[in-house]
């Protein structure tokens, strides 16, 4: 699945346009037009219910401002949820580029969930192990990775203080595609971004400025051109939980594909993975097909869904 690149055209009206929301902080959006222009966008009404990535239709309000009429339908939509409320932060996503690192040491379960998230959505994904030029924490950090790598998820390899490296190794992977990048807080996130999109830092001062939040935004999500490779690159703020309080029992399924094969075995069509008899997700954990780690993060999130859904 490829995005487009570019927001659709203006439309019958000369007051309203097509754009692509580029940046979100509240009820604040940017958005940009086909012809480049960029925009400073309200939501009608009391929601916001655009996210970065979106298209939508706007009315145009003046010069530089306009009012979000309509979010034009989406590919998918991905949400992270905390204690409090689920919250949508990106949309019509192709691939998620999850950044670890190899110190300080990074969460399983929350790569875990990511991991999931887009599984979900439908979304490709692959892992940056950002860092590699510290050999000391190497090693370890390849064994934890080893499971995900072995279900199909890519691995690469860098440091993200080597620009060139960089280049080499990520431009043929996000050729073409939106990709949403997603880290804990360390990992080297920004340190990467900068690397791909040098303007990224003057930009965000900028869009912090336009916005009146008067504050660095790396508190905000935002879009970001990546030239060389005719790619879009969503940068989201460093993440130390990752609930997926809005998926479905179906949707957790679909997170994991190594349960793919075995659930058209299990013997009721509501099998839940856990404890019935005649589960093929069961026979294919003893069997050494799924992994220990991979089936009890299934089982947290069920749970943490079930427990949710209670109240």
């Amino acid at each position: 699945m490829t995005a487009t690149r570019r927001p659709s055209s203006a439309s019958a009206s000369c007051n309203t346009a097509e754009g692509r929301v580029v940046a979100a902080h509240g009820r604040h959006y940017e958005v940009e037009l086909a012809d480049g222009r960029h925009l400073k966008c309200f939501p009608r009404g009391k929601k916001a219910l655009a996210t970065v990535g979106d298209r939508v239709r706007i009315s145009l309000q003046g010069a530089d401002e306009g009012a979000i009429e309509q979010v034009l339908e989406r590919s998918n939509l991905l949400y992270r949820s905390d204690d409090m409320r689920s919250k949508q932060f990106a949309a019509n996503v192709d691939l998620l580029l999850v950044v670890v690192a190899t110190e300080p040491a990074f969460s399983d379960d929350l790569t875990g969930r990511a991991l999931v998230a887009a599984g979900s959505a439908g979304i490709d994904a692959a892992l940056i192990l950002n860092k590699a030029d510290l050999a000391a924490g190497l090693d370890a950090a390849r064994a934890r990775l080893a499971g995900l790598a072995a279900l199909g998820v890519p691995v690469i390899e860098l440091s993200a203080l080597d620009p060139a490296q960089v280049h080499a190794r990520l431009l043929p992977l996000i050729r073409g595609r939106t990709c949403l990048l997603l880290g804990q807080s360390g990992m080297g996130k920004s340190t990467l971004l900068n690397a791909l999109v040098p303007e990224a830092q003057a930009a965000t001062r900028a869009h912090s400025q336009a916005l009146g939040t008067g504050r660095h935004t790396t508190t905000s999500t935002r879009l970001y051109r990546v030239p060389e490779a005719d790619a879009d690159l969503i940068d989201s703020p460093g993440f130390q939980a990752f609930g997926l309080n809005h998926l479905s029992a179906h949707e957790i399924e679909q997170g994991f594909p190594e349960f793919k094969q075995a659930i058209e075995h299990c013997r009721y069509y509501n099998c839940t993975h856990r404890h019935e008899p005649g589960c093929g997700v069961l026979a294919a954990l003893q069997r050494g097909e799924i992994s220990p780690e991979r089936h009890a993060l299934y089982q947290r999130i069920l749970a943490e869904n079930e427990s949710k859904n209670r109240y």
